[in-house]
C-alpha cells in the first residue's frame, strides 16, 4: 500500500533549489538528483515507519549518492514532507516557517 505523499510548500522550494544548483554544476546531475528524490520518496509511500524519527514525529530518509534528508511526518491520513535539505545544514531549519 502507498500513503498519500504531499509536499509541503518549503519542500518544494528546497526541491527546485538542489535541482537548479546541481544542474549548473554538471549538466544532467539535476535529473539524477531528483530521480534519487523520487526513489526516497517511493520507498517513503510504501514503508514509511522505515525511517528513523529525529525529533519529535518528524523522521527522515537519506538520499542514496546525494548528501540529503527528507523530513516528514507519517499521519493516518498520509505523509507531508516538510523539507528536502542538504545534510550540512542546521537540522533545525525545517521546524521554521
Amino acid at each position: 500500500m502507498k500513503y498519500r505523499l504531499l509536499l509541503r510548500k518549503g519542500a518544494e522550494s528546497d526541491l527546485a533549489d538542489a535541482y537548479r544548483w546541481y544542474s549548473e554544476k554538471v549538466p544532467g546531475l539535476g535529473n539524477k538528483f531528483l530521480a534519487a528524490v523520487e526513489q526516497t520518496l517511493d520507498s517513503i509511500q510504501i514503508n514509511p515507519a522505515g525511517y528513523p524519527i529525529i525529533y519529535q514525529t518528524v523522521r527522515r530518509a537519506l538520499l542514496h549518492k546525494f548528501p540529503y534528508g527528507i523530513f516528514y511526518v507519517w499521519e493516518h491520513t498520509g505523509i507531508s514532507v516538510l523539507a528536502v535539505m542538504h545534510t550540512a545544514r542546521d537540522p533545525a531549519k525545517w521546524r521554521k516557517p
